[in-house]
């Protein structure tokens, strides 16, 4: 499982997958994500500027990341 400490009150379900390593850009974000890859909190999610915020989870591809303060 990944971490994500919080800067900011939020961020987005694209630039998280980025900031862990699960796609390597934008484009590929915006795909996994509109093909219903992506679930937050055991949820299918198709909004790649989705906000996140603490105590979120993202799971794709068999990872997880957890949005933490």
């Amino acid at each position: 499982m990944e971490i994500i400490k919080l800067r900011e009150e939020f961020i987005k379900l694209g630039q998280a997958l980025k900031a862990v390593g699960l796609v390597e850009s934008g484009v590929e974000a915006k795909d996994v994500i509109g093909n219903g890859l992506v679930k937050v909190n055991n949820e299918v999610e198709t909004r790649r500027g989705k906000k996140l915020y603490s105590g979120d989870t993202v799971s794709y591809n068999g990872e997880e990341i957890k949005i933490e303060d």
